[in-house]
């Protein structure tokens, strides 16, 4: 299944590099497409528990799903992300 979530806190390039990393690592997520311009991250998942476990691993990288409260934490740590994913 293909699914496009609209996330917030991203800003680049950078952001998108980490984005795509991190969940690339995940069993059952593939084919990850990170668009800075719109926020929309998207990728194929094989199960609904595949799903959650993406958008857990977003918010914890400081890029919550549009919906989801966007506290002062994951502000500060989608630009810890950001400046990581510039260097990789």
């Amino acid at each position: 299944m293909k699914t496009d979530i609209t996330v917030q806190n991203l800003k680049c390039g950078g952001c998108g590099n980490t984005i795509t990393t991190r969940l690339a690592i995940l069993q059952g997520i593939s084919d990850i497409k990170v668009d800075p311009e719109t926020s929309i991250v998207s990728f194929n998942y094989e199960t609904e528990d595949d799903l959650a476990l993406a958008e857990i691993n977003l918010i914890k990288m400081g890029y919550p799903p549009e919906g989801v409260e966007n506290k002062i934490l994951s502000k500060a740590k989608s630009f810890v992300s950001c400046a990581t994913g510039k260097f990789n």
